[in-house]
């Protein structure tokens, strides 16, 4: 494939990171959809107790905080100038893969391969913003 070819076919970087941010969220979804299942769930969250402690109305905000981060991002990454978003790309990418590599601890084996997987894709996001340039 000749490089013109290769240049017609590549995404603007800025939504390559867009589709990882939006794949992320996927991710995270189905991990906790399939966390339900686990024995005791339910009744944790019956009992207003989430992974970590009590779910108090400041740690149900840092998790709403926490989740709509990436969400934004889907659009962030796109939408804002090239040097915010790829500076904002590298450190959220950095944050929340630090914040992945904390949950895979202890986890099912399940919920390990689809932490691996988000550890991946925000390594990409990370990798992806490090080599933009002006497209």
């Amino acid at each position: 494939m000749t490089d013109s070819a290769t240049a017609a076919r590549r995404l603007p970087t800025g939504l390559a990171i867009s589709l990882l941010w939006a794949s992320l969220m996927g991710l995270y979804i189905y991990n906790d959809y399939f966390s339900l299942y686990l024995p005791g769930t339910l009744e944790q969250m019956a009992e207003h107790r989430l992974a970590f402690g009590p779910a108090t109305p400041l740690a149900l905000l840092a998790v709403a905080i926490l989740l709509a981060v990436p969400a934004l991002m889907i659009y962030l990454s796109a939408a804002l100038p090239r040097a915010i978003s790829r500076w904002l790309n590298v450190i959220l990418g950095v944050v929340y893969t630090v914040v992945e590599a904390l949950t895979f601890v202890g986890s099912p084996l399940f919920y390990k391969v689809v932490v691996a997987l988000e550890i991946a894709v925000t390594l990409g996001i990370v990798t992806y913003a490090l080599r933009w340039r002006r497209d």
